[in-house]
């Protein structure tokens, strides 16, 4: 394995590392640029276009009028932080193609306060956790279930949040269900308190081109704006854009199938980190599988075994990778790898079902183990006759 890296100063180091296993933590987003769709008249546009991931350092925006393009975290995020300080903007506008669902979320966990101050920190914390995963994944659950439902109660703490003769019919309607699309958190309701205050505002339109002085919508209004943000969205990279391998021959991403959620098909001693996209947090599947990783190692080791590959049926039914329909997935559905529609190559989604599930069989028919001495292969069928139990499960 080869790891390039390169320093302030733009100079390239590369180094040839050996190691028996790969753990890719690196998520599935690309970190040195962002997504910005074409917009007509760029180069028209007097002031400044900035893309949140290529931020200037100690870029100056106040007393700016600024437009931020799109709707998602990175937008929700901006809004507030950008009209809040004495170095406030004078004005912020979210210029949204089309709403998401946004929620006001206190900053302080009160509850978790009281059970620390009851319990002590370590069963104040254990306690803290198993509420919010269950929290989690009842509120996603139920307004999946209840897709109208969810979008009445959610659509009634927006209205609560903000002024009377606000329009969140227009605003704050998506076109999909709730979930279907993260739903963006407003710390202490951050997000709407800017807007009540008319420190900011929304406008829901489509833009026509860039100008001179701002952006012409598809209405035929114009914002004028000193500053444009385009947080338009994001990239996808699959385990950093690492080249992978197998005895010369690349390996083709969108062939491979994930083993439980974590093993690449085809693919030798290869481990992704890939948390969930709805409900818990992301490092909880992390920590399932650090865990479980960690058990299947100890058994190679303990049965002379050095390589493990997963191997898929042939002609399995694959599906999608990620359950969500936003623009990013979408763009690069066919970059990435897929899941099969029953386990173990299915994703699991809820940490229940996965912490139970890896405290079951460490391995099956399909995880297949060699050495590497062996004449059979990476594709060897393992020794045991009977899968053992795993150490893993909830943490």
């Amino acid at each position: 394995m080869k790891v390039r890296t390169t320093d302030d100063r733009g100079a390239v180091t590369e180094l040839a590392m050996k190691a028996r296993w790969v753990y890719g933590a690196t998520g599935y987003y690309r970190y040195d640029k962002g997504y910005t769709p074409h917009f007509e008249g760029c180069d028209d546009f007097a002031g400044d276009i900035v893309h949140p991931q290529q931020w200037p350092e100690n870029y100056d925006y106040s007393g700016k009028h600024v437009v931020v393009i799109g709707s998602g975290a990175t937008a929700v995020t901006l809004l507030p932080a950008m009209t809040a300080g004495p170095d406030a903007a004078a004005h912020v506008t979210m210029l949204q193609r089309a709403p998401s669902y946004i929620m006001a979320q206190p900053r302080v966990d009160a509850l978790s306060l009281k059970l620390t101050k009851l319990f002590g920190t370590v069963r104040g914390y254990a306690l803290t956790r198993r509420k919010n995963i269950w929290l989690d994944q009842s509120f996603v659950k139920l307004v999946q279930m209840f897709p109208r439902a969810g979008r009445a109660v959610i659509r009634h703490y927006t209205k609560k949040a903000l002024p009377a003769d606000f329009d969140v019919d227009t605003h704050f309607n998506p076109p999909y269900d709730s979930w279907d699309q993260r739903l963006c958190a407003a710390p202490d309701g951050d997000f709407f308190r800017a807007l009540s205050d008319g420190k900011a505002s929304i406008v829901t339109d489509r833009v026509a081109r860039f100008t001179k002085n701002g952006t012409l919508l598809a209405s035929g209004r114009e914002l004028k704006a000193d500053v444009i943000v385009t947080a338009t969205g994001l990239h996808m990279r699959f385990c950093g854009g690492v080249e992978q391998s197998v005895d010369g021959k690349p390996v083709v991403l969108p062939d491979a199938v994930t083993y439980r959620g974590m093993l690449l098909s085809g693919v030798p001693n290869w481990v992704v980190a890939l948390g969930y996209t709805k409900s818990s947090s992301w490092t909880l599947k992390v920590g399932l599988t650090s865990r479980y990783i960690c058990d299947l190692i100890k058994h190679m080791d303990a049965h002379g075994d050095e390589i493990a590959v997963a191997v898929p049926e042939a002609g399995m039914s694959t599906r999608p990778l990620l359950d969500l329909t936003a623009g990013y997935v979408m763009r690069s559905m066919d970059e990435l790898p897929r899941q099969g529609t029953r386990l173990p190559w299915r994703t699991l989604t809820s940490y229940r079902q996965d912490a139970k599930l890896l405290k079951g069989e460490l391995f099956d028919r399909r995880l297949r183990f060699s050495a590497r001495t062996s004449t059979q292969g990476s594709a060897a069928v393992h020794r045991s006759s009977s899968p053992v139990p795993s150490e893993g499960g909830e943490l």
